[in-house]
């Protein structure tokens, strides 16, 4: 082997990782919810960024319809607590009898300082079966950008990384 390789691809395997739950198999024609992504992170909005990239991962893998909530928006200003917004689209997703929900968090979000300000992102998701209000799959991951690398792209390759785990079936059997 050649003695540049090894640290090449030591180098490589750095700038991201992943944690998946391997071995389930959801119905990919069930009724689908994507709900909010909760922002951990110190950038604003990142997990409605987030959101938006994860539906259209999961439309791209065939999960359709999926529905998601309309704010009872009581105020005039929009309501910022993504845990109150979770948890009230939890309770719609309960009423609209969702069988599967997805939502997640991103843990960060952000060009890093420094030269190249690469691009870094982290987000878990996770799909929680609405009737009984278990998590039935989980993923992690983060990755850093290279070069002219954006967030946007940068997130896009973690969720697909993170989906390309999930199994979906049209025939799978409902629990």
């Amino acid at each position: 082997m050649k003695r540049w390789l090894l640290p090449l691809l030591l180098l490589l395997s750095a700038c991201s990782s992943q944690q998946v739950q391997n071995g389930v198999t959801l119905p990919r024609d069930a009724r689908w919810a994507l709900l909010p992504i909760v922002n951990l992170s110190e950038a604003p909005r990142a997990g409605e960024r987030a959101r938006r990239l994860v539906e259209t991962a999961l439309r791209a893998r065939g999960v359709s319809p999926l529905l998601a909530p309309t704010p009872q928006q009581k105020e005039a200003l929009p309501l910022l607590d993504d845990h109150v917004r979770l948890d009230e689209a939890l309770a719609w997703a309960r009423r609209e009898r969702i069988r599967y929900a997805v939502t997640g968090s991103v843990e960060e979000w952000r060009y890093k300082s420094g030269l190249d300000g690469e691009p870094a992102v982290g987000l878990s998701l996770r799909i929680i079966e609405i009737p009984s209000g278990h998590v039935v799959w989980a993923a992690s991951g983060a990755r850093t950008g290279w070069g002219y690398a954006n967030l946007a792209g940068t997130a896009a390759k973690v969720i697909d990384g993170l989906l390309d785990a999930l199994r979906l079936d049209s025939a799978a059997p409902v629990p």
